[in-house]
């Protein structure tokens, strides 16, 4: 009897054996298998091309930009469809900057002086905010002119309301019938996701080809670049409404054009508002990215600052971009936020007061308009620029003492960093062969996602060798690893320290919202200053771009975690390292996952924009394209080929979090 309880004891230690490995076991196994194969192969077939080479693909497309370029003059689908487009929009544009920024049909000023612009967007913030936010206006704005940067301020958010407004002509309608209609939400969900994916460089060099360099190119990239928020969120917004207030309606008889102007647009206005709020955010990223394109603004000044390394100018254009932002951030968000009535309900006082208020403000305006129109101190800026001048050199300052005084740790850091991180992954992804690379993707893909993750990401590495720019985008692809990486694992230890304390939350939420208002560009300056032009600074830059959305899905996670199973743990006399370790970081595996894949794409555009500051690889070859007309199909291959690897590393990271989400 002993004997047969012994046996079936054996044979069920046995059988676990011979069950599947877990996730991790594979994953290892697989990585210690590249490393040998690395050991053995490495240096062959590694499709290397030279930094001046051209494969015939891109001397292809240099044809096409050449024959683009001699026939748009006579071409009948220049000239009577993406001509016409770009003077619309072009006219758009200019309407815009005459009123804001350019001197308009002939006048020596803008319709709108420095004071008219001042004094209308006080009255516009407290029409739709408060008091507060009015006078977060009027001192931002007023900040942007002591900085001796109020000209390319008003050309950036010139552009940035042209783009927005464009865009939402057709983004909203677009919204309401994806919220009306099952079919079409599934038809277009895809396609924002794709361009939600897609890096900003790469909406910059094919809509050159067809719209030319200049404002027009700049404000469709912006517009299409800035459209996804406002379709997904009043979407969003118009299939919240509950149920029941529609059968209500449709009770009293109501059409379906009442139910959707009376009951649905009414009720989702909030999220409709919020969505307003992310594209001309999105718009106001994409703008400044859009200098290389020759679009004017802000985006000019910081690009020709750090191409010359000055960066106390780059800083003091930085700094006017967050402040912009911020602006504009803060009026939108009060917009979808205010209440109806300041005062307690119930009372009228609160009401009245307001509307003395608004008409005072209203006057105010008027008067501010009229000055600018009348006097030229009111329509052009004064030519002070003390702060600018104060910022530019503190900031100069600052980064030479940091230099002379901190060189041995920031050396120490980033060679260190790069020695033991960054090079031995690269070399590992560059110096294998292709076809040992694909394979281990392929097979990471199955394991950590799954199939259908493994095909998308089959297709994609099979195109960007067609692309013949193999070699660039591994180096780039590690980069990106590297930096996520390092977001998932700033997100786990915040993100954790949030979800664990609301106190906390309450302190660094704040930070992250703002971190989220900055345009790409402005995270690369401090780190210029500290670290020079490296891959090393292109890649922290990119670690606190992404940052600040990663940590918040995983405070997110860390909460939803049952307070009950919490004190479980606790009851059974588990530490907090254990609770954290053995409970909660575990039932939230979903959401770390998650953090992962919403942090590798910004991190993914982010390395890419660090091409301009020695990341090198698919970015330098984007931005050199838009330089050199001989490297504008190069430049072009470069943009497919970091869409194929935002597609690629986004199918395998979602399909991982579906399969975290189904474990769980």
């Amino acid at each position: 009897m002993t004997a047969q309880v012994s046996g079936t004891s054996a044979d069920g230690r046995f059988a676990s054996v011979l069950r599947r490995p877990g996730t991790g076991v594979l994953v290892t196994a697989i990585l210690g298998g590249w490393l040998l194969a690395w050991y053995l192969l490495r240096g062959t077939h590694t499709l290397q091309l030279g930094a001046a080479q051209l494969t015939d693909l891109h001397r292809s497309l240099n044809e096409v930009n050449h024959s683009i370029a001699t026939s748009r003059d006579t071409n009948p689908v220049f000239v009577y469809f993406f001509d016409v487009i770009r003077v619309t929009v072009d006219e758009i544009a200019a309407f815009f900057q005459a009123l804001l920024a350019q001197p308009a049909f002939g006048s020596p000023t803008p319709l709108l002086g420095w004071l008219g612009v001042v004094a209308v967007a006080g009255f516009l913030a407290y029409a739709v905010g408060n008091l507060r936010v009015a006078l977060l206006a009027v001192g931002g704005l007023v900040f942007l002119g002591l900085q001796g940067l109020w000209q390319e301020s008003m050309d950036t958010l010139a552009l940035t309301m042209a783009a927005v407004l464009i865009a939402l002509l057709f983004t909203i309608p677009l919204g309401v019938y994806a919220g009306l209609s099952d079919r079409f939400h599934r038809l277009i969900t895809p396609v924002l996701d794709f361009m939600q994916t897609m890096p900003t460089f790469v909406y910059l060099a094919p809509l050159t080809l067809f719209f030319l360099i200049g404002p027009a190119s700049a404000t469709i990239a912006t517009m299409i670049y800035a459209a996804p928020p406002t379709i997904r969120l009043t979407a969003h917004g118009i299939r919240s409404v509950p149920e029941q207030m529609l059968e209500a309606s449709r009770s009293l008889g109501a059409t379906r054009w009442q139910s959707l102007t009376k009951v649905l647009l009414p009720t989702a206005k909030r999220t409709i508002v919020l969505g307003i709020n992310q594209t001309m955010m999105a718009a106001l990223a994409m703008v400044t990215i859009a200098a290389l394109i020759n679009a004017p603004g802000l985006g000019r000044t910081v690009i020709n600052a750090l191409q010359t390394r000055d960066v106390g100018t780059a800083f003091n254009g930085g700094l006017a971009i967050v402040v912009l932002a911020i602006v504009i951030d803060r009026v939108t968000t009060a917009a979808g936020t205010r209440q109806e009535q300041d005062a307690p309900a119930g009372t009228a006082r609160g009401p009245l007061a307001r509307r003395g208020v608004l008409l005072a403000t209203g006057v105010l305006a008027l008067v501010g308009v009229w000055y600018s129109r009348t006097y030229l101190w009111a329509a052009e800026f004064p030519g002070t620029a003390h702060v600018g001048r104060w910022v530019t050199v503190v900031t100069a300052t600052a980064t030479e003492w940091v230099k002379d005084n901190f060189a041995v740790l920031t050396t120490g850091v980033k060679n260190t960093v790069t020695a033991v991180a960054i090079d031995p992954l690269q070399a590992l992804l560059t110096e294998s062969p292709w076809w040992l690379v694909t394979a281990v993707v392929l097979a990471l893909a199955v394991v950590i996602g799954s199939i259908r993750a493994a095909i998308v990401a089959a297709v994609c590495l099979s195109l960007i060798i067609l692309t013949g720019l193999w070699h660039d985008a591994m180096i780039t692809l590690a980069s990106v690893l590297i930096a996520t990486a390092l977001v998932v694992a700033l997100a786990v230890v915040v993100g954790v320290w949030m979800g664990r304390s609301p106190r906390v939350d309450h302190v660094i939420r704040p930070v992250l919202d703002a971190g989220q208002t900055m345009p790409p560009f402005v995270y690369l300056v401090p780190f210029l200053a500290l670290f020079e032009a490296t891959r090393f600074t292109a890649i922290i830059a990119a670690v606190l771009y992404a940052s600040p959305v990663a940590i918040k899905i995983v405070t997110d996670g860390i909460r939803a975690v049952s307070p009950t199973t919490v004190e479980a743990a606790t009851a059974t006399g588990a530490s907090t390292w254990q609770t954290i370790t053995k409970v909660q970081i575990p039932m939230a595996r979903h959401a770390l996952t998650l953090a992962a894949n919403q942090g590798l794409i910004y991190v993914l555009s982010m390395v890419v924009v660090g091409g301009l500051v020695g990341a090198g690889a698919l970015g330098y070859d984007v931005v050199a394209g838009f330089v050199q007309a001989s490297l504008y199909g190069k430049g072009l291959a470069a943009g497919v080929a970091i869409v194929l690897l935002g597609i690629m590393l986004d199918r395998i990271t979602q399909a991982a979090a579906k399969r975290a989400g189904g474990a769980h």
